[in-house]
């Protein structure tokens, strides 16, 4: 079955950090890149984007959906700017170096071709660390890693349910698939690729009353149990924080420190190549 956002687990240094140090390298990383256009900072933070998830031992079959639908949405991103403020980058850069006229107001600048590098870098940044969040972070050691910096629990275990409920739907949605392509319905590459999309939304109806009881069952089971009554509950896969995780936030935080630095030092969020 194809991993889409799955946990996968593998002995690297990656999955041995708590949950909660990656969220904070998460969200210090994502600053970082979404706040500046400097692209020096943007080719740094993206070589080393990929060698963390090298060393997180993660292999790009493991992840090839989610790669392909990212791949088609920075493709799209880029050709919807284009078409709809094809001189963007000029007005930005304050110059206007033309290499070709396509048609009408469509005139390729350089300027606009290094704004798109510049959207193409922070895409490539961020998207992988986002993918190593998500597959190298256990759900129920991340709980622990949230109550553990003053989440509540009960945040905290719903946290790890929904992350724990992603594989649960795409095993659903997979069976249902194949139910109904025992009965006839087409969805294989032989079909077209409206018929199939037709055949994909045929089955969102039984996912989600499926999903809707899987719910209910799981309230019902934490209810009787007793679940949300105490102020303080142990966890059985929470880990302390270790000098890694440390290392690791004070990195991540520094870059972000880095980043709104250079923003300042450059009077603005853009690196202007052409003054």
């Amino acid at each position: 079955m194809t991993n889409l956002f799955n946990y996968i687990d593998r002995p690297s240094p990656i999955h041995r950090l708590t949950g909660a140090c990656k969220l904070v390298c998460l969200i210090t990383w994502s600053v970082a890149a979404m706040t500046s256009f400097y692209t020096p900072l943007l080719c740094l933070m993206t070589v080393a984007a990929l060698v963390l998830f090298r060393f997180a031992r993660l292999h790009v079959k493991d992840i090839s959906v989610v790669l392909s639908i990212m791949l088609v949405y920075i493709v799209l991103n880029n050709l919807l700017i284009f078409l709809f403020s094809p001189t963007h980058g000029v007005s930005l850069y304050g110059s206007r170096t033309e290499l070709f006229h396509i048609a009408g107001p469509y005139v390729v600048t350089a300027e606009q071709l290094f704004y798109h590098l510049n959207v193409i870098l922070k895409n490539a940044c961020t998207i992988p660390i986002v993918l190593l969040f998500v597959c190298t972070t256990n759900p129920s050691e991340f709980a622990a890693s949230l109550n553990r910096i003053g989440v509540s629990y009960r945040i905290s275990y719903a946290v790890a349910l929904a992350l724990r409920y992603i594989p649960d739907i795409q095993r659903e949605y997979r069976d249902i698939s194949l139910a109904q392509q025992a009965r006839g319905t087409e969805m294989s590459k032989k079909a077209s690729l409206v018929n199939r999309l037709k055949a994909a939304s045929s089955i969102l109806i039984p996912l989600i009353l499926s999903s809707m009881e899987r719910i209910e069952t799981i309230s019902n089971a934490m209810e009787l149990r007793g679940f949300g009554h105490g102020k303080k509950r142990t966890w059985y896969s929470g880990k302390k924080f270790s000098e890694m995780d440390l290392l690791a936030m004070i990195v991540c935080g520094a870059l972000m420190v880095l980043s709104l630095f250079l923003t300042w030092l450059n009077g603005g969020r853009y690196f202007n190549p052409f003054v």
